[in-house]
């Protein structure tokens, strides 16, 4: 039976304006908009979305299934492609230098295999397993051409959290074992450095207890070395590569006070807040901080970070606003609100400039609802 990871969130729940995050005016707000687009064939949470380099965006398993589906900027409709070997849900999928996607890990039947989809064939085929079973690692596209996936889920009965570290061979179709982590993590984040580095931060460490620590990875030497923690413990959060090489963290403070985001400066391997604007954002005790949020870059250098959890620890429901963060400013501001509130959703940057924002979960009341809807933010 997969598991639907839901211990690590309920009751606990996310904090957004109006609900423990400390707002300005709401005047500050920008002009970006959402409208709604085709809706997917199945709906999907704890999923993937890619990018293919014709603009295509491919959508794979979520909530037990096995289907894979296409969405087509140019008619905003989703055809069904091949589906995978198996079901897979809190899998990690990695466009690769080939135009293939590699999908590995995610499920408990399917957390040690891996596939690759060929999009000129919209088929599958199974490649070499992983040396671990691993659901909600990270995976990162190394400048060589290799994957390295790293942490996650063992998927057993005890749900522990891995510090092994893999790499995939595209050439081979194989996995190599790396250095380990210097902590065990799962639902963390991994940046790709301008110097080839792999910044992972934050996630679930021992015994599903969030952690505040960061580490690199350097490929040269297949070690581990850690760097400058966070100033909060972050799970399901996000991290979005800036155009300056520094890294944005969002979202995921559970249960403590501390900034909603910070920048990691690899120059001097520290964070510090990113607080400032029009949107002063704080989080607050005994509340957590848009935990199961998108952040996506925009054209412009912007991020635009959309739903996650709001409400307070006894009535947490998914929210439908959306933030903008500018870096060149350091500053935060509110924009348009998607049409429906979302957790666990995926977002793709399209390459004519809007987002897609598909699937993920309504959530209100304890009662779930998973979406199929889709809906595109135009800044």
């Amino acid at each position: 039976m997969i598991k639907l990871r839901w211990a690590h969130i309920i009751p606990l729940a996310a904090v957004a304006l109006g609900s423990g995050l400390v707002a300005a005016p709401a005047s500050a707000a920008t002009s970006g908009t959402w409208t709604a687009t085709g809706s997917m064939n199945a709906a999907r949470y704890h999923t993937t979305a890619t990018v293919l380099p014709d603009g295509e965006v491919l959508v794979i398993g979520g909530n037990g299934t096995a289907s894979a589906e296409l969405y087509n900027p140019a008619t905003g409709t989703w055809a069904l492609t091949g589906s995978m070997s198996t079901e897979r849900l809190d899998q990690t999928a990695t466009l690769l230098p080939d135009g293939n996607v590699l999908v590995a890990g995610g499920g408990e039947r399917a957390a040690g295999s891996a596939e690759l989809y060929d999009p000129a064939t919209g088929t599958w085929t199974l490649t070499g397993n992983m040396h671990a079973n691993r659901l909600a690692a990270t995976a990162t596209l190394l400048k060589d051409g290799e994957v390295l996936v790293a942490g996650g889920d063992a998927g057993n009965a005890t749900y522990d959290a891995l510090s092994s570290a893999e790499l995939y061979n595209p050439a081979t179709g194989t996995w190599t074992v790396t250095g380990s982590m210097t902590t065990h993590r799962e639902d963390a984040t991994a940046s790709l450095l301008a110097n080839g580095e792999v910044l992972v931060a934050g996630g679930l460490g021992s015994g599903a207890t969030p952690v505040s620590s960061a580490e690199l990875y350097n490929p040269a030497t297949g070690k581990w070395t850690a760097t400058g923690s966070m100033s909060a413990a972050r799970q399901d959060a996000n991290a979005t590569l800036l155009p300056d090489g520094d890294v944005l963290a969002t979202a995921g403070v559970e249960g403590e006070t501390g900034p909603f985001s910070e920048l990691y400066r690899p120059a001097t391997g520290q964070w510090s807040p990113a607080v400032g604007g029009s949107v002063s954002l704080s989080c607050i005790p005994a509340q957590d901080c848009r935990i199961n949020s998108t952040a996506t870059l925009l054209g412009d250098g912007d991020v635009l970070v959309a739903g996650g959890f709001i409400g307070t620890a006894s009535n947490p429901s998914s929210s439908a606003s959306a933030l903008l963060y500018n870096p060149a400013a350091n500053t935060w501001a509110t924009t348009g609100s998607m049409t429906t509130p979302r957790i666990y959703q995926t977002a793709s940057l399209l390459q004519d400039g809007q987002v897609l924002v598909a699937g993920g979960e309504a959530f209100a009341k304890h009662q779930r609802t998973i979406l199929a809807s889709a809906e595109l933010y135009t800044p």
